[in-house]
């Protein structure tokens, strides 16, 4: 499809036929996607339908059974480690959830830490304490921006627990994490769980602003949005013994995937 946003730095996403089995059955078959770089993506379905597992295969977190996939060039499920390295998952329930212990200012350091240490590049290394501690500020700041999550309008700003943010907030706290380490893909789960109508509205006006800004988007949800470029149906199927095969599939991310 064409797009508005084909200029991006985002990730181009390209499926067909794409499936996952797990020990219990599919998960998911038959998913088609052509989405430009800078897309909104909705996945809608309810739960159990494949939703979350889709969206770990095309983050390179669980190993497709069939179908052809790219992700920013990169095939699926050849090139699983190099789509983690261009996308971060924002809230995924059992992979990527915030620790409501951790305070807001905690979590963000966290993610910093982690940054620095798994970017060996030779120009990191170069630089000074000094500057790099200047590049984390500055990513940080840059990151809650584009997320929306204002520090100063929290009840003890950065230093608020997780447990006591608003639904929103959260949302908005995990978007942020994600976007600190730059991202061409940003995939977030349940994106509309437990949300007044109000605040729907304002996460999917987050997550198109994300989307605007250059990088792909990647939304589970339980209704797509119109604000959405692509929207992703999936239909829930159940295995002989009442679980469903998301499920079952789930159960395998341990094996196959990584966060």
């Amino acid at each position: 499809m064409d797009s508005p946003h084909a200029d991006a730095t985002g990730a181009a996403i390209r499926t067909d036929g794409f499936g996952l089995k797990g020990p219990r059955g599919w998960a998911f078959r038959g998913v088609a996607i052509d989405a430009a770089p800078g897309s909104l993506v909705a996945v809608a379905g309810p739960s159990g339908s494949g939703r979350t597992s889709l969206l770990l295969a095309l983050t390179g977190r669980m190993k497709p059974a069939e179908g052809l996939a790219e992700v920013a060039g990169f095939p699926l499920p050849r090139k699983m480690a190099a789509v983690r390295r261009v996308s971060a998952l924002g809230h995924v329930p059992g992979v990527s959830e915030l620790d409501p212990a951790f305070t807001v200012a905690e979590h963000l350091r966290e993610r910093v830490m982690l940054l620095r240490r798994y970017d060996g590049s030779v120009r990191a290394l170069l630089r000074s304490p000094a500057e790099r501690r200047a590049e984390s500020r500055s990513r940080i700041a840059d990151a809650l921006a584009s997320a929306g999550l204002d520090l100063a309008s929290l009840p003890k700003r950065e230093h608020t627990s997780v447990r006591d943010l608003e639904r929103l907030e959260a949302l908005r706290l995990s978007v942020a994490l994600a976007l600190i380490g730059q991202p061409r893909l940003l995939a977030v789960d349940d994106a509309d769980l437990k949300l007044s109508d109000a605040e729907r509205v304002a996460a999917w006006a987050l997550l198109r602003s994300v989307a605007n800004a250059g990088t792909t988007v990647l939304a589970v949800c339980s209704e797509a949005p119109a604000k959405a470029d692509i929207t992703v149906r999936t239909t829930e199927a159940a295995t002989g013994d009442g679980a469903t095969n998301e499920e079952g599939a789930a159960d395998a991310f341990a094996t196959t995937g990584s966060a």
